[in-house]
């Protein structure tokens, strides 16, 4: 039997809303190993801020000498104004050739996993390589 994104994903998924501050975002990157925050509307996916997503949104002199105002404001900026909208999703139910298809074609770092609408887990890059190794 294949295995699937079932079978790789991580379940414990840290959400923000969309009007959530990239205070927070900043705050939740600077504190954990991973790289991508699903970003919910009324208990519905609605996006995805990616650690890169974030560093191009704000100031690069935030936490330096050359720091200002200005560049404190940009950590000021709502999910929704930066978030990546509509992402490419994944059911637990998808094959890892099919998800790594996915990554390969959209060129992103990780899938949402959704099972009716739901948020079920998260897969990335990583967890796809890391099954690929794990099956040879």
């Amino acid at each position: 039997m294949p295995i699937t994104i079932a079978d790789i994903m991580s379940t414990r998924v840290v959400t923000v809303d969309m009007d959530d501050r990239l205070t927070v975002a900043k705050e939740i990157f600077e504190q954990v190993k991973f790289h991508h925050l699903l970003v919910m509307e009324d208990k519905q996916l609605a996006g995805i801020l990616s650690e890169r997503d974030l560093l191009r949104a704000i100031s690069p002199h935030i936490g330096t000498n050359a720091e200002t105002a200005k560049d404190i404001d940009t950590l000021h900026k709502r999910m929704h104004q930066v978030m990546t909208r509509h992402p490419i999703t994944a059911s637990p139910q998808t094959r890892l050739d099919e998800a790594s298809r996915q990554l390969l074609e959209h060129n992103i770092g990780c899938l949402p996993v959704l099972e009716n609408g739901q948020l079920k887990g998260i897969v990335t890059w990583k967890d796809l390589l890391r099954a690929y190794c794990d099956t040879r």
